[in-house]
């Protein structure tokens, strides 16, 4: 495990049972469009980072306390732990490799699902990111509900965003 970015997507499948199965405990936090485009990628990053940790906590044994966490460059998140922010954390701690390594997968899989729902975006493949083929769909199609405003009113003119 170290940083999720030099792994495949196969080998980050395989090392996902492994890390949730040798975890104490583990959340996963999500922030939808509408909100993230009324309050901000950083703010909404540090919802979903708080969300998870309470998620994580959910699922403690018995009185487990959380005191600590490593967190991969984001600061003052609204969290009862000491924080420890740490540049490039995903290659230097092995908790934060893991933590974004089980986020990229629920992502992917999240992202395939909705690949089903709107398949002429190609979520499956860009995962979201602003990719000349994702910037290709905005253009012919137009957006969908999974659009962020923020994000396509750099792409795409229309009267609605």
């Amino acid at each position: 495990v170290n940083d999720s970015k030099k792994l495949t997507k196969k080998r980050m499948e395989k090392l996902y049972p492994l890390i949730t199965g040798g975890a104490t405990a583990f959340g996963t936090g999500w922030v939808f469009q509408k909100e993230i485009d009324e309050i901000n990628i950083l703010q909404a990053t540090k919802k979903a980072f708080a969300e998870a940790y309470r998620n994580a906590l959910a699922h403690c044994p018995g009185d487990y306390v959380c005191s600590d966490v490593f967190v991969d460059a984001v600061k003052e998140l609204d969290i009862p732990a000491v924080q420890h922010s740490l540049i490039h954390g995903d290659a230097l701690c092995y908790s934060i490799a893991a933590a974004s390594i089980l986020a990229k997968v629920f992502r992917d899989r999240l992202m395939r699902e909705y690949d089903s729902q709107y398949p002429e975006y190609g979520f499956a493949r860009h995962k979201g990111y602003g990719t000349k083929a994702h910037i290709e769909a905005l253009k012919k199609y137009g957006a969908c509900p999974l659009h962020r405003k923020t994000f396509i009113r750099n792409f795409v003119k229309t009267d609605e965003y």
